[in-house]
């Protein structure tokens, strides 16, 4: 079950993120405790990130100079959700999931009618800053739904087109999944045998997901994105 949530998950983490609502509660279910589980699945779809950045490296390579001032701020806020993870009870930021994922899904969904078409691609303005660095400290907390949030953010910078989006997600994802290893490491609270068989399937889920979705028109991705982020609002109000 976790490995084929694990495959999954990658896929979906390719396209616009989501993918931990599928591993993070087949760990739980398989009997691994919830803060560990976090840790764990953090792990593991960091390396499946990895392959998903990979699948979409002809747009990262065209886009890179986009990511550096982002890429720091991911870094900071990273660390500081892990160890807020390893020291707040989770309780209040799950209630906050759903109204969080809803509204990343309601700003995704009207983007197109607020930005310029024509717009040359451009880095993120200190506003879009600000709030990748909450998105990266919540990414380094608990981190379901991030990609969706960070694509909120990328469709305000001008790019041509949503693979290109997916790619640079992908390596920002990279680094805050990445940096929130550290704190998990130093905990010991990864469970490393379970960790690296779901990065098996993670890998290939990214990998393969990615080169898939990058040859789908963006209209379509973006529907994918939607229901991605329409389904996992409706779950977490559910619970």
């Amino acid at each position: 079950m976790v490995g084929a949530a694990a495959l999954i998950g990658g896929a979906i983490n390719s396209v616009a993120g989501g993918g931990s609502f599928l591993t993070f509660p087949a760990l739980v279910l398989a009997g691994v405790p919830a803060i560990p589980a976090n840790a764990t699945n953090n792990t593991a779809m960091w390396l499946g990130v990895v392959a998903s950045a990979r699948g979409y490296r002809e747009e990262v390579r065209a886009h890179r100079h986009l990511l550096v001032a982002a890429g720091i701020v991911s870094l900071v806020g990273a660390v500081i959700g892990a160890i807020l993870l390893l020291h707040t009870p989770p309780k209040l930021f799950v209630r906050m999931i759903p109204w969080l994922l809803l509204f990343a899904t309601v700003v995704f969904a009207l983007s197109p009618l607020v930005k310029k078409r024509n717009d040359a691609a451009r880095p993120h303005t200190p506003l879009q800053l600000v709030v990748q660095f909450f998105i990266a400290i919540y990414g380094g907390y608990f981190g379901a739904g991030m990609g969706i949030l960070m694509l909120v953010v990328l469709s305000f910078s001008g790019l041509p087109n949503l693979n290109v989006a997916n790619g640079l997600k992908n390596v920002l994802s990279i680094v805050i999944n990445g940096t929130a290893i550290i704190p998990f490491v130093i905990a010991g609270i990864i469970v490393w045998q379970v960790a690296l068989v779901m990065a098996i399937f993670t890998m290939l889920g990214g990998y393969f997901g990615a080169r898939f979705f990058r040859r789908v028109p963006s209209s379509i991705t973006r529907i994918v994105v939607l229901c991605i982020g329409v389904g996992m609002s409706a779950y977490f109000f559910v619970r």
